[in-house]
């Protein structure tokens, strides 16, 4: 069944969601992020390609509710790391919340907009989580090279794998949490949508990228990243 990858649209993505429901959404998608401990993979990787640098810029690209961007500000002010965050989303509704579920004295600035229209900020790190899956493959390829040549650090691609216990599994786990049924249904969508190791490959060999690596996290995380 998840021999090749679906290619379909989530419910999350139709503009026509009211912004109630999206909200409702985003906010639950948080809680599966926490759930499922997918924000530690990206601090993982933080830590190893910030190392003893006392100051970063970090650009999160679809940042949702802004929970990932949350998690690295406060990674780095334990840490008493300085930090610029910036987080770009194309739904402008997106924007909106993240700001409400944001601390006021936590400086993150989030923008609503293309990603390609913020090269030349000078990022240190550019990374995404669950984003990947939404893209085309053109979109993809795109996004990598955007990545290799803007990220001054590192990039980092924190998605899915695509795995059949996950995706039998996965069901049974946004029932028992009382997650929403669009987060429900995507959330099983998105395991489908998503890549398996192999696949990575030929994507970035398209991207011309050299020197990425491609790593599973527990649990049925598929992350690349490349540490410059």
């Amino acid at each position: 069944m998840l021999e090749n990858r679906l290619i379909a649209e989530e419910m999350m993505d139709d503009p026509a969601l009211p912004e109630a429901t999206y909200r409702e959404v985003l906010n639950d998608l948080a809680k599966v992020n926490t759930a499922t401990l997918a924000r530690r993979p990206t601090l993982d990787f933080l830590a190893r390609a910030v190392g003893d640098r006392s100051h970063f810029s970090l650009l999160d690209v679809g940042f949702g509710d802004g929970d990932m961007l949350r998690a690295v500000a406060n990674w780095a002010m334990k840490r008493s790391i300085g930090f610029r965050l910036v987080g770009i989303d194309l739904n402008s509704r997106s924007e909106r919340i993240a700001r409400e579920s944001t601390p006021a004295d936590m400086p993150i600035e989030y923008r609503t907009g293309d990603y390609a229209d913020l090269a030349g900020e000078d990022f240190d790190v550019i990374v995404s989580s669950l984003v990947a899956h939404h893209m085309t493959h053109d979109q993809l390829v795109a996004f990598l090279r955007f990545m290799e040549r803007e990220a001054a650090t590192g990039w980092f691609v924190n998605d899915l794998h695509r795995h059949g216990f996950a995706h039998a599994g996965y069901p049974l786990l946004a029932r028992l949490m009382g997650w929403h049924p669009i987060v429900r249904h995507d959330g099983r969508m998105s395991i489908a949508r998503s890549y398996r190791p192999a696949e990575w490959a030929p994507i970035l060999a398209e991207a011309a990228i050299e020197g990425a690596k491609v790593r599973r996290a527990f649990p049925f995380r598929l992350c690349v990243e490349k540490i410059r």
